[in-house]
Protein backbone atom coordinates (compact mmCIF):
# COMPACT_ATOMS: atom_id res chain seq x y z
CA UNK A 1 0.00 0.00 0.00
CA UNK A 2 1.48 3.43 -1.40
CA UNK A 3 1.68 5.70 2.36
CA UNK A 4 -0.07 8.78 2.21
CA UNK A 5 2.44 12.27 2.18
CA UNK A 6 0.31 14.33 3.03
CA UNK A 7 2.26 15.88 6.41
CA UNK A 8 4.81 17.00 4.11
CA UNK A 9 4.49 20.70 3.75
CA UNK A 10 6.86 21.55 0.61
CA UNK A 11 6.93 25.20 1.68
CA UNK A 12 8.63 24.23 4.65
CA UNK A 13 11.00 21.77 2.63
CA UNK A 14 11.99 24.30 0.43
CA UNK A 15 13.21 26.93 3.02
CA UNK A 16 15.31 24.17 4.85
CA UNK A 17 16.42 23.14 1.72
CA UNK A 18 17.66 26.41 0.81
CA UNK A 19 20.32 26.69 4.09
CA UNK A 20 21.29 22.97 3.49
CA UNK A 21 25.16 24.21 3.16
CA UNK A 22 25.10 25.87 6.53
CA UNK A 23 24.22 23.08 8.50
CA UNK A 24 27.51 22.10 9.62
CA UNK A 25 28.64 26.07 10.14
CA UNK A 26 28.14 26.64 13.59
CA UNK A 27 28.21 30.56 13.34
CA UNK A 28 25.80 30.25 10.26
CA UNK A 29 22.20 30.09 9.87
CA UNK A 30 22.09 27.12 12.15
CA UNK A 31 23.97 28.60 14.88
CA UNK A 32 20.93 28.30 17.51
CA UNK A 33 20.25 24.54 17.19
CA UNK A 34 24.37 24.08 17.47
CA UNK A 35 24.12 25.95 20.75
CA UNK A 36 21.29 23.99 21.96
CA UNK A 37 22.15 20.53 20.75
CA UNK A 38 24.55 19.77 23.72
CA UNK A 39 20.93 20.36 25.80
CA UNK A 40 19.31 18.22 23.36
CA UNK A 41 21.62 15.67 23.28
CA UNK A 42 21.80 15.45 27.60
CA UNK A 43 18.54 15.07 27.30
CA UNK A 44 18.17 12.17 24.52
CA UNK A 45 21.25 10.26 25.81
CA UNK A 46 19.63 9.91 29.07
CA UNK A 47 15.96 8.86 28.42
CA UNK A 48 17.04 6.43 25.66
CA UNK A 49 20.26 5.03 28.36
CA UNK A 50 16.71 4.84 30.82
CA UNK A 51 14.57 2.95 28.70
CA UNK A 52 16.79 0.04 27.80
CA UNK A 53 18.99 -0.04 30.35
CA UNK A 54 22.07 1.55 29.16
CA UNK A 55 25.34 2.58 30.45
CA UNK A 56 26.28 5.92 29.26
CA UNK A 57 29.89 5.36 30.32
CA UNK A 58 30.22 2.50 28.46
CA UNK A 59 32.63 2.99 25.11
CA UNK A 60 29.46 2.70 23.09
CA UNK A 61 26.30 2.31 25.04
CA UNK A 62 23.83 2.16 22.43
CA UNK A 63 25.13 -0.56 20.62
CA UNK A 64 22.30 -3.00 19.15
CA UNK A 65 20.06 0.08 19.42
CA UNK A 66 18.33 0.92 16.06
CA UNK A 67 17.90 4.83 16.72
CA UNK A 68 15.35 6.83 13.49
CA UNK A 69 16.23 10.58 13.45
CA UNK A 70 13.35 11.91 11.44
CA UNK A 71 13.98 15.35 10.01
CA UNK A 72 17.57 14.64 10.25
CA UNK A 73 18.91 17.90 8.41
CA UNK A 74 22.29 17.99 8.42
CA UNK A 75 23.30 15.14 10.90
CA UNK A 76 23.71 16.98 14.15
CA UNK A 77 21.89 14.39 15.91
CA UNK A 78 22.05 11.26 13.89
CA UNK A 79 25.97 11.80 14.11
CA UNK A 80 26.13 11.15 18.46
CA UNK A 81 24.00 8.58 18.27
CA UNK A 82 25.92 6.71 15.77
CA UNK A 83 29.69 7.50 17.53
CA UNK A 84 27.24 6.02 20.81
CA UNK A 85 26.87 2.96 18.69
CA UNK A 86 23.46 3.09 17.83
CA UNK A 87 22.50 1.79 14.19
CA UNK A 88 21.11 5.23 12.99
CA UNK A 89 18.84 6.25 10.07
CA UNK A 90 18.34 9.64 9.37
CA UNK A 91 15.51 10.60 7.09
CA UNK A 92 14.59 13.71 5.79
CA UNK A 93 12.22 15.32 3.22
CA UNK A 94 14.19 18.22 2.25
CA UNK A 95 16.49 16.15 -0.22
CA UNK A 96 18.79 19.07 -0.42
CA UNK A 97 19.88 18.56 3.20
CA UNK A 98 21.32 14.96 2.74
CA UNK A 99 24.60 15.46 0.60
CA UNK A 100 25.76 17.50 3.49
CA UNK A 101 24.86 14.61 6.10
CA UNK A 102 26.39 12.10 3.93
CA UNK A 103 30.18 13.99 2.94
CA UNK A 104 29.74 15.04 6.91
CA UNK A 105 29.49 11.57 8.29
CA UNK A 106 32.10 9.83 5.86
CA UNK A 107 34.33 12.85 6.94
CA UNK A 108 33.87 11.67 10.57
CA UNK A 109 34.43 8.40 9.84
CA UNK A 110 31.00 7.28 10.83
CA UNK A 111 28.06 4.87 9.20
CA UNK A 112 25.18 6.35 8.62
CA UNK A 113 22.06 5.68 6.35
CA UNK A 114 20.50 8.53 5.11
CA UNK A 115 17.62 8.40 3.00
CA UNK A 116 15.01 11.41 1.13
CA UNK A 117 11.77 10.13 2.63
CA UNK A 118 9.29 10.18 4.82
CA UNK A 119 7.74 8.47 7.87
CA UNK A 120 4.62 7.69 6.27
CA UNK A 121 6.49 5.98 3.57
CA UNK A 122 8.63 4.09 6.28
CA UNK A 123 6.08 2.95 8.05
CA UNK A 124 4.47 2.27 4.99
CA UNK A 125 7.75 -0.79 4.09
CA UNK A 126 7.55 -2.07 7.70
CA UNK A 127 10.68 0.05 9.47
CA UNK A 128 10.97 -0.64 13.15
CA UNK A 129 12.79 0.98 15.06
CA UNK A 130 14.21 0.88 19.27
CA UNK A 131 13.97 5.00 19.11
CA UNK A 132 12.59 7.64 17.16
CA UNK A 133 14.19 11.18 17.42
CA UNK A 134 11.73 13.62 15.75
CA UNK A 135 12.86 16.80 17.06
CA UNK A 136 11.74 20.43 16.19
CA UNK A 137 9.80 19.02 13.15
CA UNK A 138 6.46 18.51 14.14
CA UNK A 139 5.64 22.52 13.98
CA UNK A 140 6.84 22.33 10.12
CA UNK A 141 4.57 19.77 9.32
CA UNK A 142 1.41 19.91 7.54
CA UNK A 143 -0.55 17.46 9.66
CA UNK A 144 0.98 17.05 13.11
CA UNK A 145 -1.68 13.71 14.52
CA UNK A 146 -0.76 12.02 11.06
CA UNK A 147 3.30 12.65 11.40
CA UNK A 148 3.24 11.42 15.41
CA UNK A 149 1.28 8.60 14.15
CA UNK A 150 3.50 7.41 11.80
CA UNK A 151 6.09 8.20 14.19
CA UNK A 152 4.55 5.57 16.44
CA UNK A 153 3.91 3.19 14.06
CA UNK A 154 7.85 3.22 13.41
CA UNK A 155 8.31 2.17 17.01
CA UNK A 156 9.18 -1.91 17.83
CA UNK A 157 6.87 -2.28 21.17
CA UNK A 158 8.51 -1.00 23.88
CA UNK A 159 9.99 1.89 21.72
CA UNK A 160 11.05 5.12 22.95
CA UNK A 161 9.61 8.42 21.15
CA UNK A 162 11.44 11.51 21.58
CA UNK A 163 9.90 14.84 20.30
CA UNK A 164 10.72 18.65 20.58
CA UNK A 165 8.76 21.77 19.58
CA UNK A 166 8.36 25.10 20.40
CA UNK A 167 5.04 26.04 23.07
CA UNK A 168 2.76 28.87 21.87
CA UNK A 169 2.61 31.94 23.73
CA UNK A 170 3.20 35.61 23.53
CA UNK A 171 6.52 34.87 25.25
CA UNK A 172 7.05 32.46 22.16
CA UNK A 173 6.60 35.00 19.36
CA UNK A 174 8.72 37.22 21.32
CA UNK A 175 11.74 34.84 21.56
CA UNK A 176 11.38 32.38 18.62
CA UNK A 177 10.38 34.93 16.07
CA UNK A 178 11.40 38.29 16.77
CA UNK A 179 14.73 37.79 18.40
CA UNK A 180 16.03 34.71 16.64
CA UNK A 181 14.76 36.06 13.25
CA UNK A 182 14.14 39.72 13.16
CA UNK A 183 17.02 41.00 16.02
CA UNK A 184 19.54 38.41 16.13
CA UNK A 185 18.77 37.30 12.43
CA UNK A 186 19.94 33.68 13.66
CA UNK A 187 17.50 32.69 11.14
CA UNK A 188 16.12 33.62 7.83
CA UNK A 189 11.92 35.44 8.55
CA UNK A 190 9.34 33.14 7.92
CA UNK A 191 11.58 30.06 9.32
CA UNK A 192 8.68 29.25 11.98
CA UNK A 193 5.40 30.31 11.89
CA UNK A 194 3.95 30.65 15.48
CA UNK A 195 0.17 29.60 14.38
CA UNK A 196 2.31 26.25 13.97
CA UNK A 197 3.49 25.79 17.27
CA UNK A 198 2.21 23.38 19.94
CA UNK A 199 1.29 23.70 23.27
CA UNK A 200 2.78 20.99 25.66
CA UNK A 201 -0.85 20.14 26.78
CA UNK A 202 -1.47 19.89 22.95
CA UNK A 203 1.53 17.49 22.01
CA UNK A 204 0.73 15.10 24.92
CA UNK A 205 -2.87 14.84 23.93
CA UNK A 206 -1.69 14.29 19.98
CA UNK A 207 0.86 12.01 21.48
CA UNK A 208 -1.80 10.19 22.97
CA UNK A 209 -3.90 10.05 19.88
CA UNK A 210 -1.36 8.56 18.16
CA UNK A 211 -0.93 5.68 20.31
CA UNK A 212 1.85 6.30 22.18
CA UNK A 213 2.14 7.11 26.12
CA UNK A 214 3.66 10.73 27.30
CA UNK A 215 6.21 9.92 30.41
CA UNK A 216 8.02 13.00 30.79
CA UNK A 217 7.98 16.58 29.40
CA UNK A 218 10.94 19.38 29.87
CA UNK A 219 11.79 23.17 28.58
CA UNK A 220 15.14 24.26 27.09
CA UNK A 221 16.33 26.94 28.54
CA UNK A 222 18.28 29.97 27.60
CA UNK A 223 19.85 32.00 29.52
CA UNK A 224 21.61 35.26 27.53
CA UNK A 225 23.58 36.24 30.39
CA UNK A 226 25.55 33.12 30.65
CA UNK A 227 24.18 32.60 26.80
CA UNK A 228 23.74 28.41 27.26
CA UNK A 229 21.11 26.28 27.46
CA UNK A 230 20.40 24.14 30.23
CA UNK A 231 17.07 21.59 30.92
CA UNK A 232 14.35 22.75 33.14
CA UNK A 233 11.62 20.74 34.90
CA UNK A 234 9.37 24.23 35.56
CA UNK A 235 9.99 26.50 32.54
CA UNK A 236 8.62 24.96 29.22
CA UNK A 237 7.42 28.18 27.84
CA UNK A 238 9.67 28.87 24.68
CA UNK A 239 11.37 25.45 23.62
CA UNK A 240 10.39 22.54 24.87
CA UNK A 241 10.74 18.46 24.75
CA UNK A 242 8.53 15.11 25.59
CA UNK A 243 9.76 11.51 25.96
CA UNK A 244 6.69 8.58 25.15
CA UNK A 245 6.75 5.04 25.31
CA UNK A 246 5.31 2.40 23.07
CA UNK A 247 3.32 -0.46 24.88
CA UNK A 248 5.33 -3.56 25.05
Amino acid sequence: MQASQTTVDPAEIAKFEAMAAEWWDPDGKFKPLHMLNPCRLDYITAQIAAQFGRDLSAETPFKGLRILDIGCGGGLLSEPMARLGADVVGADAAEGNLPVARIHAEQSGLVIDYRHTTAEDMAAAGEQFDAVLNMEVVEHVADPLGFLTASQQLLKPGGLLLCSTINRNPKSYAVAILGAEVIMRWLPRGTHEWSKFITPDELFTLLEEAGVTPVDRKGFVFNPLTWSWSISSRDLSVNYVTSSTKSA
